[in-house]
């Protein structure tokens, strides 16, 4: 029996986020690739998605569930080489790019979107970040318009749309964006 938010329908099971764990990381590469083949996200698959799930410099990770059923996952990180934003808010807010921590892997399987999923994970992302005292950022592909609305309705701000060279033969175009709210810009 699935648990119900109160005043919701029968058949409306209640969402939930919660730490990943090591446990988590298959039922995770499984929507991953439910993602990937609806959305193409990520653009280029991982030849290990376990390890890319993990990433470098990983500060947290969570998972989303919809009847006891994971459903999607985000991840925050420390910068890394190819994450533009954090030297964009860098630059608008003349803060290091230190301070900021890059929310990323953000998927919601295709049958569970519409529960409030995407912005549930990506509020707890932000909650951490602020948590240890850092911004979060996040880069995302431009032709992910999906993404950028929500992230967009939420508040996020745009901090450029810039080309990036993920290899010799592919350049794609990356919005960049920050949290609202923040520290003094000065």
């Amino acid at each position: 029996m699935n648990a119900q938010t109160p005043g919701a329908g029968a058949d409306r099971p209640t969402p939930r986020v919660r730490p990943r764990t090591d446990g988590d990381i298959a039922a995770c590469v499984r929507v991953l690739a439910d993602v990937h083949r609806a959305d193409g996200y990520p653009v280029n698959w991982p030849g290990r998605p376990g390890d890319w799930l993990r990433g470098a410099s990983l500060l947290g990770g969570w998972v989303a569930e919809l009847g006891g059923r994971l459903v999607g996952h985000v991840s925050l990180s420390r910068p890394g080489d190819g994450d533009l934003a954090p030297g964009l808010w860098s630059e608008h807010t003349r803060a290091s790019p230190d301070r900021t921590a890059v929310v990323g892997r953000l998927f919601v399987a295709p049958r569970a979107r519409g529960h409030g999923l995407g912005a549930a994970l990506l509020r707890r992302a932000g909650e951490e970040a602020g948590r240890i005292g850092l911004h979060p950022v996040l880069d995302v592909v431009a032709s992910d318009t999906a993404a950028a609305a929500l992230y967009e309705r939420l508040g996020w701000r745009r901090l450029a749309t810039v080309e990036q060279r993920w290899s010799p033969a592919q350049v794609v175009s990356v919005h960049c964006y920050a949290a609202p709210g923040g520290p003094p810009y000065r």
